[in-house]
């Protein structure tokens, strides 16, 4: 972990990321739609699974959003798939690499996993991204499965016509590795990322 080149790694995620967020409308399948969020897909280049973008609007300010999902005091308050966090190094405010695990899924047809991600939060535009990517680190704790998250990360701008309110995009592309069919993975992945949205503004309300 010492020898992480952290300007290269952060410049070529903010760039994937931003790559990803260019993509034209006709290169994403629709996977669900529920409550105001919308979930697409399309092959990953990065692996064997899909790449996913979800979308939709979050009556706050941008930066208290952002400080809800990013590495910090907040997402383990109100993620309700994330049953551990740990910071194991920090290089900035900005800048760090967490571990986290995940709960089972699916009646336990996908086990608990464990992610060791390098995390990176900057500007974009009027707003925020805050992005990771997976780093290989020691052996899984006992009982998880180690997955991988391939470039991802989630976009924060304020609506140009009520500020005090903001577009979330988010782009996930995770490996969660283990035998599992790509259609167990496609459920629960399309499943958990609208369950994301509603568990973060039920944490953002007053």
């Amino acid at each position: 972990m010492d020898d992480l080149d952290i300007p290269s790694k952060t410049t070529r995620l903010q760039n994937t990321l931003i790559q990803y967020h260019c993509m034209l409308e006709e290169e994403w399948c629709f996977a669900k739609k529920s409550s105001g969020v919308t979930a697409w897909r399309k092959p990953s280049e990065e692996f064997g699974g899909c790449l996913y973008k979800i979308e939709g609007i979050v009556e706050d300010d941008y930066n208290r959003i952002v400080d809800y999902i990013r590495p910090g005091p907040y997402r383990l308050q109100w993620d309700s798939l994330m049953t551990s966090m740990d910071i194991i190094k920090e290089f900035s405010k900005e800048c760090c690499v967490m571990r986290y695990t995940t709960a089972g899924q699916l009646l336990n047809i996908i086990s608990p996993r464990e992610f060791v991600d390098f995390s990176y939060t900057t500007q974009y535009e009027d707003g925020l991204l805050t992005c990771g990517v997976g780093i290989e680190y020691e052996d899984a704790r006992p009982h998880c499965v180690r997955g991988f998250n391939h470039p991802c990360g989630w976009f924060c701008v304020p609506l140009q016509d009520n500020p005090q309110h903001s577009l979330l995009t988010g782009y996930i592309q995770t490996d969660l590795r283990g035998m599992l069919p790509q259609k167990t993975v496609d459920l629960a992945m399309a499943g958990s990322l609208v369950n994301f949205y509603s568990d973060l503004k039920k944490a953002l309300k007053p």
